[in-house]
């Protein structure tokens, strides 16, 4: 069965974006470009929300701008050819290898872990992920923790989230000071 998970770069205090709605802070250097680059080669599907998806949108064709380098151009390739299911209210349509979410997010998680097929379920923006995880769906949370303090904005982890007990998989500290740590749910 497909694992799912939760990947994101995170501030130090906790936040995935801002006050002002900014996370310039969370650009990776290439040493982290490249292990987020390894990370999506093992997806097999990205759940995501509209905010999102829009923002992601432009690597949908991003492979034919010419001005990228070459680790951006291989992760663009990489991008546009995972599934994503956007979940939103307000959008009636998407671009790009992405389909309007037709259930509800459980319902979404269990479909796509009953189909055959290869590589997580990833699990995109707080607010979604807040949702799965209160289904008790994400089996794994990684976070890429950057030496910031940004004072507010959208939280990684949503207030009042049900206690949930990790085991600790894996952490790296990349020269950029991020620190990335890898936790499964332990159930």
């Amino acid at each position: 069965m497909r694992s799912v998970t939760y990947s994101m770069g995170v501030s130090l205090d906790g936040y995935i974006v801002g006050p002002d709605g900014d996370f310039n802070w969370s650009e990776p250097d290439d040493e982290v470009f490249r292990f987020v680059t390894d990370e999506i080669r093992e997806v097999g599907v990205h759940f995501m929300g509209r905010r999102l998806y829009e923002t992601m949108l432009y690597w949908e064709t991003a492979d034919q701008d010419p001005s990228l380098d070459e680790s951006m151009h291989e992760w663009a390739v990489l991008w546009k050819a995972i599934p994503k299911v956007v979940f939103s209210t307000t959008l009636s349509a998407v671009q790009g290898n992405a389909r309007l979410a037709s259930g509800t997010v459980a319902e979404e998680v269990e479909r796509w872990r009953a189909e055959p097929g290869e590589g997580v379920i990833a699990i995109g923006g707080a607010t979604l992920a807040a949702e799965v995880g209160a289904s008790g769906l994400i089996d794994e949370y990684r976070a890429r923790v950057y030496p910031v303090l940004v004072g507010g904005g959208i939280p990684f982890f949503p207030r009042g989230e049900r206690r949930v007990d990790l085991e600790l998989l894996e952490t790296r500290t990349f020269s950029s000071q991020v620190v990335y740590l890898r936790y499964r749910v332990a159930r």
